[in-house]
């Protein structure tokens, strides 16, 4: 699914809700203290208000591919063979942590306002469907 702000969603599975809450100034109830757990029950719809794409840091090994990689592109053609070798073989050892990272999606979390008056922030987005 495209994620995009405005986008209708609904609640996929049932989700369960527990920690510590903060309640508003006043209350008897010591912060941090469970004061209960929230159930969202499946197909409970709402807005999709931010989308955040959280993709990895490509690593060194990932940046030396590409720069190398780069490298022998332009280059190749006009190196001495035993130069354009070596670089094919420093290309062909870093391919292995290239492919991994290509083949890595990214992670997508977004905050959705649910028409209950709750909002999700921070959610995974395999935890909604399109509504």
């Amino acid at each position: 699914m495209t994620w995009k702000e405005g986008r209708r969603v609904k609640l996929a599975v049932d989700v369960m809700l527990t920690g510590s809450v903060t309640l508003a100034e006043g209350s008897s109830t010591e912060e941090g203290d469970s004061v209960g757990t929230l159930f969202l029950a499946a197909g409970t719809e709402g807005t999709v208000v931010r989308v955040q794409r959280l993709e990895k840091d490509p690593g060194p090994d990932v940046r030396e591919y590409e720069r190398l990689k780069s490298l022998l592109d332009t280059f190749g053609p006009q190196m001495p063979p035993g130069s354009r070798r070596q670089l094919v073989e420093q290309v062909a050892a870093l391919e292995p942590a290239w492919t991994a990272y290509q083949e890595e999606r990214p992670h997508v979390t977004v905050r959705v306002h649910l028409d209950n008056g709750f909002v999700l922030a921070d959610a995974r987005e395999d935890v909604f469907t399109p509504a």
